[in-house]
């Protein structure tokens, strides 16, 4: 067991150099700061493990670097809940290296995971970053990430008759939290480059009805994709269909 409750953050990053400073400060301001902190700094050639390792030196809780060759934020993301399970974690949150989880975000997370018998999956609510969008903007992408749920959840292929134990819930993968022994027993995330977030949800679907959605749980999001590939090559990426040869995800 850890030191810090068995809560372990866990915080993918590529090329991150001038966002996840924002990140972490977020996190420092945190109003529950009882947990590990984890970067895993996927191969970058800048200077986001410089940054991450300089903050270790002054963080208000424990910070740990780690590096990950293996391209693709699924790669991150699953060798560094696999490193936090090894290390005692019981209970896992994931954010991204350009994301904001508002000061009650970790508590949140905590809260919605340890309430009701068995291992469980929160996830939690996305707004789009202020620094980066005015009200008109802001509004935009609530709009966005709204019709993505519903087409989710109308899609065939998320149906129940599926297998499936739970219905679907939109998931993100940069505000989720969950518990250690349901991630172990789902496989883990995808190792792969992005998207991971719909793949991962329905491997957990296939375990458990423990899908909880906390409001409370809230994450700033970026949308450097959106603005990158636009409305229908954002479409095109989330349904698995690439990037439509304009490069490399954003994110």
């Amino acid at each position: 067991m850890s030191a810090h409750g068995g809560l372990w953050v866990v915080v993918p990053a590529y090329q991150e150099e001038e966002r996840l400073a924002g990140t972490l400060r977020a996190l420092a301001a945190q109003r529950d700061r009882d947990f590990t902190l984890l970067v895993v700094d996927n191969g970058s050639s800048d200077g986001t493990g410089a940054v991450a390792r300089d903050f270790a030196s002054r963080a208000p809780f424990p910070v740990e670097v780690l590096h990950e060759p293996e391209k693709g934020v699924g790669c991150a993301v699953d060798t560094g809940f696999r490193y936090a399970i090894e290390r005692g974690a019981t209970l896992l949150a994931r954010t991204d290296a350009d994301c904001l989880p508002r000061p009650g975000w970790t508590r949140a997370a905590r809260a919605a995971m340890t309430v009701g018998p068995g291992p469980t999956m929160v996830c939690g609510r996305l707004v789009a970053r202020r620094d980066e969008h005015g009200p008109l903007g802001r509004a935009g992408f609530s709009v966005l990430v709204s019709l993505a749920a519903l087409f989710g959840r109308l899609r065939p292929a998320h149906a129940r008759r599926n297998g499936y134990l739970a219905p679907y819930r939109m998931h993100a993968g940069n505000n989720m939290a969950i518990t250690a022994d349901l991630y172990l027993a789902c496989g883990g995330m995808p190792r792969r480059p992005s998207p991971t977030d719909r793949l991962f949800l329905n491997r957990v679907r296939r375990r458990t009805d423990r899908i909880v959605r906390c409001p409370a749980m809230v994450v700033e999001n970026s949308t450097r994709r959106l603005r990158a590939y636009g409305i229908r090559g954002t479409a095109r990426w989330y349904l698995d269909r690439g990037s439509d040869g304009r490069g490399d995800d954003p994110r």
